[in-house]
């Protein structure tokens, strides 16, 4: 088989960079943990950064996915609109993100949805913040939500 042929096999994750993606192709690449949904609190002094255990108000929590996708932004100011070229500059982001570990260049994880086939294989694996945050509409002050790792 000819090297093009097998480069045609790989799914388009493997075969593309970021900037080369379809629309589609890069939102799919969303697994849906909603990790970066998590209000996160910055150090003035240090910029350190602390996670919390606190979904942003747009955020269903039951199912990981935005309330309101389309007018996210708008509606939330501080929420970041990811792209290819801002998703390596930004810190914050979860290390299983698929957007920064594709990034990175490492493989997507085995419960990624694009490996699995599976939509809900990122809950399963413990992944996702479903069942492990609450609402910012509920939660008080963010500093009594800060976790000591990572979500």
């Amino acid at each position: 088989m000819a090297a093009e042929d097998t480069a045609s096999d790989k799914p388009f994750w493997q075969r593309k960079t970021l900037d080369q993606m379809s629309q589609e192709e890069w939102e799919s690449l969303c697994d849906g943990c909603a990790k970066c949904c998590l209000h996160k609190l910055e150090d003035i002094d240090t910029g350190e950064l602390a996670f919390t255990n606190v979904a942003c108000r747009l955020l269903d929590i039951g199912v990981c996915s935005c309330g309101n996708y389309e007018r996210r932004s708008t509606l939330e100011p501080d929420c970041v609109v990811l792209n290819p070229k801002n998703v390596s500059e930004l810190a914050w982001m979860p290390s299983t993100c698929a957007y920064r570990m594709l990034a990175e260049g490492k493989p997507l994880a085995y419960w990624h949805p694009l490996v699995s086939g599976d939509p809900d294989s990122v809950h399963r694996a413990g992944i996702s913040v479903r069942g492990r945050c609450v609402s910012e509409r509920h939660a008080g002050p963010l500093e009594h939500h800060v976790l000591d790792h990572e979500p």
